[in-house]
């Protein structure tokens, strides 16, 4: 009996190396595709049947459906409240959008900097953050259609994967912004959305944001976990350095308010966030 070879994009193989997986995800454009290579690498990577890192040559920017539109962040309408159900819509897609951006940026990270010497047990963690991703992304896109939407419905805006160019020349400054500048920013936000869907009657998006917000906790924590490594390896103070790196990398602000507790049950220490909200509130 012959066992079936997994169907790996257009090819009948699994990926050899690990950066191959991410060159595939990032140069695919359709989300349910993105999702289904996604599952599948991780699957591979877990099982041990790719264990290689290799090197890709990563393209500038990930493959993008034809919708939906991007558009600079203060091009954006304003958001409906998510009383209505237009409101939810919206919410929920813009949520999606940040989780599909969120997988590019999981397998960005494990390709881009494949050349540092880092442990297995980090590109563990970062293809269990892509799966996560994958998985959010998916319920999200679930949920729009059982409300009579979809994903590319509405204009989204780009920041998110600008974030990502700003940081492409350094691992270190990478950790800084997206998993604790940028996600950690979604622990802040997501319990007032989920406490708004609550309101609106709509538990069942309010689970899934659950979900998500709980997920997210260990993307922050293997972003500190990481960074702090990575500072340990280079001889640099951890938190001076994260401070100085956001201020280097990142044109918004860090500003409260701030979801103390999931970010301390991340392992993300007061002090280091809290130096730069004061920055933030000193008046110019």
């Amino acid at each position: 009996m012959v066992t079936p070879v997994a169907v790996w994009g257009q090819r009948m193989v699994e990926p050899a190396t690990l950066a191959e997986a991410a060159l595939a995800v990032l140069t695919t454009p359709l989300p349910a595709d993105k999702v289904r290579l996604t599952g599948e690498a991780a699957a591979a990577w877990r099982a041990r049947r790719v264990t290689a890192i290799g090197q890709a040559a990563l393209p500038d920017r990930p493959a993008r459906p034809a919708s939906p539109e991007l558009r600079p962040p203060r091009e954006m309408p304003k958001r409906r409240k998510a009383g209505s159900l237009a409101g939810r819509i919206a919410l929920l897609h813009a949520l999606a959008h940040i989780e599909l951006n969120a997988i590019d940026l999981a397998w960005d990270l494990l390709a881009r900097f494949a050349a540092e010497a880092m442990p297995q047990r980090f590109f563990d963690d970062w293809v269990g953050v892509a799966a996560d991703e994958a998985r959010h992304f998916a319920l999200l896109d679930r949920r729009l259609t059982d409300l009579g939407a979809h994903y590319g419905a509405l204009p989204a805006h780009d920041g998110l994967w600008e974030a990502s160019q700003a940081t492409a020349h350094d691992l270190a400054a990478r950790l800084a912004v997206v998993p604790m500048v940028l996600e950690a920013r979604g622990l802040d936000v997501t319990p007032a959305m989920i406490l708004s869907l609550h309101r609106a009657g709509d538990e069942v998006s309010a689970g899934l944001l659950q979900i998500i917000h709980d997920d997210e906790i260990g993307h922050v924590a293997a972003g500190c976990r990481w960074f702090t490594h990575l500072c340990a390896c280079r001889g640099l103070e951890p938190a001076a350095t994260w401070q100085a790196l956001v201020r280097q990398n990142f044109k918004g602000l860090v500003k409260p308010p701030f979801n103390r507790q999931s970010r301390t049950a991340a392992g993300f220490a007061e002090p280091w966030y809290l130096a730069l909200a004061d920055e933030a509130a000193e008046p110019v």
